[in-house]
């Protein structure tokens, strides 16, 4: 899946201020901090500084970057990254979570919702996670999560994704969550010097509430 991360052209965005740890804060203000998300294997929250060598070593392999956005190489590219993450968010146009399996401390993978409009009724999410962790659950876990942050809390309305042709692990993904293709768009993501075509992807607020209506009560989400 398509993953906007930090560049160093970015720098000049960044204030001075120090970054502090997401932690347990409890907010309806998702620009203020951002809420704890739990279920029975993972908890998503706000990224810490003090995740930038997991994220550095679960998110720069070969399997992970082929098909996203060249992640940073290095821990302070990372905490750049973490840095910039917050800025977005309070600005309140973009927030990342980071996914922490229970019984973890630390970020293995990310999901990011960015807005597509002012009000955010339109929104594009995207999603990272290393591959040790592929095929466990803990996707599907916590994208269920993100989603119903976006439809429930912030009354997204759309929410698009984007994920190159040739990714069908994260077509299949996205597929399996109950996500419409909607088209392919040619020649829109250039990776290496090559520019690839991506499917476009969309679920609407009204879908999802159509497809949790028989769901597990575990597929709801838990704020702290």
């Amino acid at each position: 899946m398509e993953s906007g991360f930090y560049r160093p052209e970015l720098d000049a965005a960044l204030s001075p201020r120090p970054v502090t740890g997401g932690g347990t804060l409890a907010t309806t203000d998702w620009r203020q901090q951002l809420p704890m998300l739990t279920s029975s294997g993972v908890i998503l929250r706000e990224l810490e500084l003090g995740d930038a060598p997991s994220l550095l070593a679960m998110l720069t392999t070969e399997e992970v970057t082929r098909f996203i956005s060249p992640p940073p190489t290095t821990i302070e590219g990372f905490e750049r990254f973490i840095r910039w993450t917050h800025q977005q968010r309070a600005a309140g146009r973009c927030m990342v979570f980071g996914v922490v399996p229970k019984g973890m401390s630390t970020a293995i993978g990310l999901f990011q919702v960015k807005a597509l409009d002012p009000g955010f009724s339109t929104a594009e999410w995207g999603f990272a996670l290393g591959s040790p962790f592929w095929g466990t659950g803990l996707f599907v876990e916590g994208a269920r999560l993100v989603l119903d942050f976006a439809f429930e809390a912030l009354r997204v309305h759309r929410l698009e994704a984007r994920a190159v042709v040739q990714n069908g692990r994260g077509n299949g993904a996205l597929r399996k969550l109950g996500a419409v293709r909607e088209g392919m768009l040619r020649g829109s993501f250039l990776r290496n010097g090559e520019y690839h075509d991506q499917a476009l992807w969309s679920i609407l607020q009204t879908d999802w509430r159509r497809a949790k209506t028989g769901s597990r009560p575990e597929m709801g989400v838990t704020i702290h």
